[in-house]
């Protein structure tokens, strides 16, 4: 009851702010969570799924490879099903088709991460900002309170200063460290859909040749 009572006492003695700022806070974890079941959906492992695609091409079966990939709503096999739809045409046509599907598709992995950067940087400014008001009240209190009142006017506006301040810096290194640890993600998985395409380019390129 200790924890739960200072808890409340530090909202209290923070004042409006403290609570604008959880509010922004919460919204920010909250979309940082939506964010990782986005990037958890699409992080599928390259490697496994170019292999399967590898063998069916190897075995002249392009409409089952074509077919593995429309099972998956994920971004990579969507990717690789456009250059597997041109498997029987010239290389630039091929890779025309894979860059255009990247282009289309690869914005969807970093869509987001912006509005969480700018949750963070909202946080720190918001707690600026209840400092700001905090020290505004603590110098009018001390200016028309009496003697005996003084005291207690500018503890009250520098508590308002300093909770926000701290509550302010909490929410913003949370949410920067959630967003780092997200557009890393996001990186790994583009790199992944780089690596895929490449390769498929390259195995569709020698299957034609050896065709011909």
């Amino acid at each position: 009851m200790n924890f739960f009572s200072m808890i409340k006492a530090f909202f209290l003695d923070g004042g409006i702010f403290m609570w604008i700022i959880l509010i922004v806070w919460l919204t920010g974890i909250g979309l940082c969570i939506y964010k990782f079941l986005q990037l958890k959906k699409n992080d599928i492992s390259g490697t496994k799924l170019f292999d399967k695609i590898k063998g069916l091409v190897l075995q002249n079966n392009v409409e089952e490879a074509i077919s593995v990939c429309s099972n998956s709503k994920a971004v990579l096999p969507q990717i690789l099903r456009s250059g597997l739809k041109r498997a029987n045409e010239d290389r630039q046509l091929v890779e025309d088709a894979l860059t255009t599907s990247i282009m289309e598709h690869t914005p969807k992995i970093s869509y987001h991460l912006s509005y969480i950067s700018l949750i963070a940087n909202t946080s720190t400014l918001l707690g600026l900002l209840g400092t700001i008001q905090g020290l505004i009240v603590s110098f009018a209190a001390v200016g028309t309170a009496d003697a005996g009142g003084k005291a207690a006017a500018l503890a009250e506006g520098i508590a308002k200063a300093m909770n926000t301040t701290a509550f302010g810096l909490i929410s913003a290194i949370t949410i920067m460290v959630l967003h780092t640890f997200l557009s890393n993600k996001a990186v790994k998985i583009n790199d992944k859909v780089d690596e895929a395409a490449g390769k498929l380019l390259d195995l569709l390129s020698v299957k034609r040749r050896k065709a011909e």
